[in-house]
């Protein structure tokens, strides 16, 4: 059953994007660490970790497209979800400090020290453990999204009041996590990491790790996602995208398929976090601001939803471009100019960079059919049907 549901999303273009992918995550390290710095095909290290970043965006806004682009779900929270997973990391990290921190407490982080806390929160428990950290990168996430798409999707809320909802959301748990008692660092959020699985987390050799594992993390849930919208499930979800209510007359309980899609989103996003807090060295509560939300549906509407690539084209695309604005004289320009390229995608590519390009491809796929069609036409005129010839000859 488990093949069977893989092979349903398996086709070409799915194998050209792992292939794409797979290469990615093992040559790009390769060129930064075994070529040297004059080569032409050296990568220098400072990309290793920002074009990582981009990958864990890349999978953030996949989860996005996912509920969005197949089952008309618009998330204006998802960066909540993502922010989750990247604390729960930064807390397995700042667990593996011990007495190298500024204070040498072998327990508390310093800023625990700093704020006189008596004993580690409970909350902090079973963090000094990389096993325990991932379960709780996918839980944590996933269980929040869970409690809240069960009394969301059976209130039958949707539309623009979900997507508002979903703002409140983020923007409830980025005022509580900038409060210092809440017991995960304040405003200054969690920083200064050392060690990840005992690798110093500077070192070349583990920042291309981490590049590797946000690759190879993409290509699966890029096939994972492939597959759930390619199996009956799927079509269900494209239903409900479509005609809720159709599809509810039919018999489908579409709050569970709701549920069930939106959940899993939450659980990608959430890994997406854990792989980009360890590449930035950074997580604060400014990842639960609703612009980031927003500004990641962007990505998605960039690229173009409903296709599944899309939102990871869409999501390198929009961060290199903010990257080149921010890091030069046109940084005060950047929100002009992204507002700018939202407006004029929704005005002149709809369906986004990626959707447009494959609609083209398709008209012109269509059109070389027509010609070739036509052409077999005209010679089959020309020769007549079969026998014509030998009728027409004078016998002998």
């Amino acid at each position: 059953m488990i093949g069977t549901f893989f092979r349903n999303g398996v086709d070409r273009g799915t194998i050209f994007v792992v292939l794409v992918l797979v290469a990615t995550a093992f040559i790009v390290p390769a060129l930064n660490l075994y070529t040297p710095a004059g080569s032409l095909f050296h990568v220098p290290g400072f990309a290793i970790p920002l074009i990582g970043k981009y990958l864990t965006f890349a999978l953030l806004a996949l989860s996005v497209g996912l509920i969005w682009g197949f089952c008309g779900i618009l998330s204006l929270g998802h960066g909540a979800f993502f922010a989750l997973g990247g604390y729960a990391m930064g807390m397995y990290l700042m667990r593996q400090i011990g007495s190298r921190g500024v204070y040498g407490d072998p327990v508390l982080p310093d800023f625990m020290v700093f704020l006189n806390w008596p004993d580690l929160p409970i909350a902090w428990y079973g963090f000094q453990s990389f096993g325990y950290a991932m379960l709780m990168v996918v839980l944590v996430p996933g269980a929040l999204a869970f409690v809240f798409g069960w009394f969301a999707f059976r209130s039958r809320v949707t539309g623009v009041y979900l997507s508002i909802i979903t703002q409140a959301m983020t923007f409830a748990l980025m005022l509580a996590f900038f409060r210092n008692d809440f017991g995960f660092g304040g405003n200054n959020g969690l920083t200064d990491f050392k060690d990840i699985l005992g690798f110093n987390i500077q070192a070349p050799e583990t920042r291309a790790g981490l590049f590797t594992a946000s690759a190879l993390a993409l290509a699966l849930f890029y096939v994972l996602s492939k597959a759930i919208i390619s199996s009956r499930f799927g079509k269900v979800l494209v239903a409900i995208r479509d005609a809720e209510s159709r599809t509810r007359f039919l018999g489908y309980r579409v709050e569970r398929y709701k549920l069930v899609i939106w959940t899993f989103s939450a659980c990608m996003a959430g890994i997406a976090g854990a792989l980009y807090v360890p590449q930035v060295g950074i997580i604060n509560p400014g990842e639960f601001e609703p612009a980031n939300s927003i500004e990641l549906v962007v990505w998605v509407a960039v690229g173009g939803r409903g296709l599944l690539v899309g939102p990871i084209v869409g999501a390198i695309a929009v961060n290199y471009a903010k990257t080149w604005f921010t890091t030069g004289a046109l940084a005060p320009y950047w929100l002009f100019a992204l507002g700018g390229l939202f407006i004029g995608v929704t005005l002149f590519l709809p369906k986004g960079i990626v959707g447009t390009l494959s609609d083209k491809w398709t008209a012109m796929e269509q059109r070389r059919a027509s010609l070739r069609a036509q052409a077999g036409i005209s010679t089959q005129n020309d020769d007549g049907p079969p026998g014509s010839r030998l009728q027409s000859e004078p016998g002998e």
